[in-house]
């Protein structure tokens, strides 16, 4: 499949290139990008037919919002995608008064919480003026699951969020500022409950549909076919085991990989090896193959990480190689794969 393929998004009208350009390494995640790199990466993606751009307030605390605006700027605007989310407030601090286990060099803005209509409205208005754009085309509700709140905590922000949040989203939405609304999160169980809640157009779905995870396919990814609502996915590479491989330390969902993850993995990578196909490849391939999935953003930090990332959506793979994942109970047998 060509990276730079169209593919249609949801219900308004949107078409998003398979693989789109998620800018959380632009935020200076784990480790800082110098400005001119980050320039570079974004110029290349759209020299390789990249149009579909997605960023957030949380992304270095406004670092990836403010850099992903100064390069897009050079384009014409309506021939790209543009996504980001709402739900956390930068609030100016003293320089060097904050730390974070995500980012670092940020710029000098505390992160709020608040899914409250009125902080919404403002949020929106806020990623405008750092980006230095009028309009976005999709609007995510960021991170409303128990992986960032807790149960508890989660219980209340998801409440306020459907309840008022959600009026401030549709609101964009009729007025023609947005084309399509939807939640961002890490778990595919609340991305259900607000669609089951809520008229929502897409979701972006980080790390849970993955060579290692398909729960998804039991009610989530059914009810967004059902509904013609569209599937952004993220974190493809579960946070890192399936780029790496089954190597000592390696990652899984920001954690060292265990022993059954790893051993899992290492199955994996057997049947890869017979059959000459690169574990990055086949994950960042697989998820595409389902028809609610639109697009895969893998976070890309350098123009020789896109190009790896291209080279990998576009290398062929044959049809033997997911029958025998399905065979050796590696992938479950009615996931949709690659023609």
């Amino acid at each position: 499949m060509k990276a730079s393929l169209k593919r249609k998004f949801g219900r308004g009208g949107l078409e998003v290139t398979a693989m789109g350009f998620g800018t959380a390494p632009l935020g200076n995640q784990f480790r800082a990008v110098p400005e001119e790199d980050a320039r570079d990466v974004i110029q290349h993606a759209w020299d390789s037919g990249i149009r579909y751009f997605d960023t957030a307030p949380m992304y270095g605390h406004g670092l990836s919002e403010h850099r992903l605006g100064e390069s897009l700027r050079a384009f014409p605007r309506d021939e790209y995608v543009l996504s980001t989310k709402v739900g956390r407030l930068l609030k100016p601090v003293p320089q060097g008064g904050l730390t974070s286990f995500f980012w670092v060099d940020m710029p000098p803005f505390e992160v709020i919480h608040d899914y409250g209509y009125d902080a919404i409205m403002r949020s929106f208005e806020d990623s405008m003026q750092r980006m230095g754009i009028s309009r976005f085309d999709i609007l995510f509700i960021h991170d409303i699951d128990t992986f960032t709140h807790g149960t508890e905590l989660q219980k209340v922000h998801f409440r306020t969020a459907m309840d008022s949040g959600y009026k401030a989203l549709e609101k964009l939405r009729s007025e023609g500022l947005v084309k399509a609304i939807g939640v961002g999160c890490n778990e595919w169980q609340v991305c259900e409950a607000a669609l089951r809640e809520r008229d929502f157009d897409c979701f972006l779905l980080a790390g849970r549909y993955t060579l290692l995870e398909q729960d998804a396919l039991d009610t989530f990814l059914p009810l967004c076919e059902a509904r013609d609502v569209s599937v952004v996915l993220g974190g493809g590479f579960n946070s890192g085991i399936l780029a790496t491989g089954a190597v000592k330390g390696a990652h899984y969902n920001y954690s060292e990989a265990g022993p059954e993850i790893l051993d899992r993995v290492s199955r994996i990578e057997g049947v890869c090896k017979r059959y000459d196909v690169p574990l990055a490849a086949a994950a960042l391939q697989f998820v595409l193959a389902h028809p609610a999935i639109a697009t895969n953003i893998p976070g890309t930090r350098t123009s020789k990480h896109l190009d790896q990332n291209v080279a990998l959506i576009e290398r062929p793979i044959p049809a033997d190689f997911w029958a025998e994942l399905k065979k050796d109970g590696l992938i479950r047998q009615h996931a949709p794969t690659p023609a």
